[in-house]
């Protein structure tokens, strides 16, 4: 039996087929130790989209070898892809696969379990034909399995995207950015994923994001990390970066020295304190030129207020220093207890938010617990135009979406700090894709994560102009 399992599961991992697609040839094979997904992925560019479709623990993989330029000359042109046909290809030539797989992994097992049965067979023991017997039922019973569990099932929606490297916004983007002209896409056919974005994204569901737009980049809890900083500068590629709190671990002078650069990525940065920053670094943000808000308004150079809401690439955007930030002067030092949000701090961020709520289009917070009052009411008596809350703190990537209301949460952009690499916390990293007219309206968010060992990323992209009023949360 173990010889027939065996023989089957080598089949299974080895078997490979090439099959020709309208928009490209492709290459299906079975990758084993994997959690159960059917996988798109394109080695030309190291990028993929993962959809869990699959009962078995392995991915059926779809790897694209070839893309037909014909087609993407098409899509380039915005001329409509004939989806369905490009379905029915699809689904013919998994299903061709699986059929061929089948059979080859039935034959495989028979075949190992066959020469075992001969290796084994001794005078006293167990008969030629009760071995082969038993060799056959267990590769038809293993045959069986693999052909009721390794075809996908159900719906492909909630797709992951994943990638090698810290450049999978460029990639997301890609699926986005398919109207181009024809010669761009030419130049760049053979460096990005162009062409099969509407294949990917089920193009007959849903209408297409503009191919050109406003996106802002989310950052936050970076703890001195000053290696991500690089990373920044390439997924905000000159587009405001809002940085929600923890920018330093303790916000003494030192720190701001280092963390200060962060103030020259983003178009502008936008900053809010988190409670491991200082009023020190916020001087130094400002007189860096980031735009560093607070409850009061605007930090000034001199040190005084400006504006409440301030324009931001024309977003009117607010910001909520948070309550546990170190204002003392040189007492930015030592340890303190983890801060907890009590009730009177809720009802003054919602005292502060009231008079702002017809005013803004954006809200930056570094603790989330602050703003759960808020965002209770907020329920109840829905604004009348979207809102946009930017948050941080909690190390984790977070989207709430409910009526004209998001709540975004990048994670640590920092990887936990330059303190906590060891532990191997992903680093963190979101984007807001919006329009600005004729008012704000959040159209798409991309949660980014990044192995800060191995570089490996993943992003989940989600459609935020589709969402049902009902509250959700990834």
């Amino acid at each position: 039996m173990l010889a027939t399992l065996a023989g089957g599961v080598g089949a299974l991992a080895t078997f490979r087929e090439d099959k020709t697609l309208p928009v490209a040839t492709v290459r299906l094979s079975v990758q084993l130790n994997e959690p159960g997904a059917l996988g798109i992925y394109v080695p030309l560019v190291d990028w993929g989209v993962r959809y869990g479709a699959v009962r078995l623990p392995v991915q059926l993989r779809v790897d694209v070898r070839r893309i037909d330029r014909q087609a993407a000359e098409r899509i380039a042109r915005n001329r409509q892809v004939d989806v369905r046909a490009v379905r029915v290809a699809a689904s013919d030539a998994i299903a061709s696969y699986l059929r061929a797989l089948v059979l080859v992994v039935l034959v495989a097992g028979l075949l190992a379990g066959s020469v075992m049965a001969f290796a084994v067979r001794t005078r006293n023991g167990p008969r030629v034909r009760w071995l082969l017997l038993s060799a056959a039922a267990t590769a038809v019973a293993a045959t069986a399995a693999v052909g009721l569990l390794l075809p996908p099932r159900g719906a492909l929606d909630d797709p992951t995207y994943f990638a090698h490297g810290a450049d999978i916004p460029q990639a997301l983007q890609t699926l986005e950015t398919a109207n181009r002209s024809v010669g761009t896409l030419s130049q760049e056919l053979d460096a990005q994923l162009v062409g099969l974005a509407r294949l990917v994204l089920a193009p007959g569901e849903r209408s297409p994001l503009p191919a050109a737009g406003p996106r802002l980049t989310l950052a936050s809890d970076i703890h001195n990390n000053v290696l991500v900083l690089p990373t920044l500068e390439r997924v905000a590629t000159g587009g405001p970066l809002f940085i929600a709190g923890d920018l330093t671990d303790r916000g003494t002078p030192l720190e701001t020295s280092v963390t200060r650069q962060v103030a020259s990525i983003g178009r502008p940065t936008v900053f809010v304190t988190g409670n491991h920053d200082s009023a020190t670094l916020e001087r130094s943000l400002t007189r860096a030129g980031a735009v560093v808000l607070t409850r009061y308004g605007r930090l000034r150079v001199d040190g005084s207020y400006g504006a409440e809401v301030v324009d931001v690439g024309g977003l009117r955007v607010a910001g909520y220093d948070d309550p546990f930030t170190r204002r003392d002067r040189g007492h930015e030092r030592g340890t303190r207890p983890e801060p907890r949000t009590t009730e009177g701090m809720q009802e003054a961020f919602a005292a502060w938010f009231a008079p702002l709520e017809d005013r803004v289009d954006v809200v930056m917070v570094h603790e989330p617990s602050l703003i759960e009052p808020v965002l209770r009411r907020l329920a109840d008596a829905p604004p009348d135009h979207p809102i946009a809350f930017l948050v941080g703190h909690t190390h984790e990537q977070d989207l709430r979406t409910q009526q004209n209301v998001v709540v975004l949460n990048g994670g640590t952009a920092g990887g936990g700090g330059t303190g906590n690499l060891a532990e191997g916390q992903p680093i963190g990293i979101a984007q807001l894709r919006y329009l600005l007219r004729p008012r704000f309206l959040p159209l798409a968010a991309d949660l980014v994560t990044v192995d800060p060992g191995n570089g490996d990323a993943t992003a989940q992209h989600e459609r935020l102009d589709l969402s049902a009023p009902a509250i959700r949360s990834r």
